[in-house]
């Protein structure tokens, strides 16, 4: 991976949930090929330990290491294996995340006929499970690893949290209603956090997202034959760029907030990575 700046991170212990993801594994890859020790933490084992010997095989140190971000027994046996293995945490990534198809309605607006018909699904029918668990997973994702993690930082000079948030917590888009809140609530905690830590040697910052080409939101974006959905055009026609984002276009901004040379003095900021989206008006 080609680094748009390459940040001095040697001697750094590196924690990143959802770290087999596809951000997470490229956050990974650049975060260590600045020098840090990297602890990829993830709900699939086998998918953090195939990041972690990719990273490995490239002359770089990474570790895979089961978590789930919503159970705290969990990420305390993580956080032992991370100390073990490298030592105590200097920056955390929150980067667990997601939605699912039960806490996302049909339709973007209420359509009053379809309430009731097979397969259609309203606000009215959301799932109350599924919405808590894509809530929490995003939410409760961030607040968790951040209880556990950030007690190694106090008092460390260059210690960061980093939360992923989305264009979502700053205009909730139609149809995921979970998702857009949970993610309006990680940036109100971020900007928390950041105040909360201020005097402790902890800087808190979030990124925001546009839209990037998931397999978390392959099933909205693309119809089974891989042409474009409705909803690819709208956003496409949205974004002044007229594109989607790459992986690696967050990386500078990542790279950026995580160095303590050139962001010392950035805390409880919320960075939009969006090709334009969100200064669109639509006119």
């Amino acid at each position: 991976m080609k680094l748009p700046f390459k940040p001095d991170f040697n001697g750094k212990v590196v924690v990143i949930t959802g770290g087999a993801g596809v951000l997470g594994s490229d956050f990974a890859k650049a975060i260590a090929q600045c020098g840090a020790k990297v602890a990829i933490l993830d709900l699939s084992e086998e998918k953090a330990k195939e990041v972690a010997l990719e990273i490995t095989k490239q002359g770089f140190t990474a570790i895979g290491v089961k978590a789930n971000v919503l159970e705290r027994e969990s990420l305390n046996v993580a956080h032992d294996e991370v100390l073990r293995q490298f030592g105590t945490c200097d920056i955390l990534i929150n980067g667990a995340g997601g939605n699912h198809p039960k806490a996302t309605t049909s339709d973007e607006f209420f359509d009053q006929p379809k309430m009731g018909t097979e397969g259609h699904k309203s606000f009215f029918d959301l799932d109350l499970d599924s919405f808590n668990f894509v809530f929490g997973l995003n939410f409760t994702g961030t607040l968790l690893p951040t209880q556990v993690f950030a007690k190694d930082m106090v008092g460390k000079t260059g210690s960061v949290v980093l939360n992923i948030s989305s264009m979502n917590a700053f205009t909730p888009l139609t149809k995921i209603p979970a998702y857009s809140a949970a993610k309006a609530a990680v940036s109100n905690f971020t900007q928390w956090l950041a105040v909360y830590f201020a005097k402790s040697g902890i800087r808190v910052n979030a990124i925001a997202p546009g839209f990037f080409s998931t397999q978390q939101n392959a099933a909205l974006l693309w119809n089974a034959d891989g042409t474009p959905t409705p909803r690819t055009g709208k956003i496409l026609n949205n974004t002044p760029m007229g594109r989607f984002g790459e992986a690696h276009e967050l990386i500078g901004t990542l790279l950026w907030l995580l160095d303590n040379e050139s962001s010392g003095f950035v805390t409880g900021v919320v960075i939009p990575v969006d090709g334009g989206f969100s200064a669109y008006s639509g006119v």
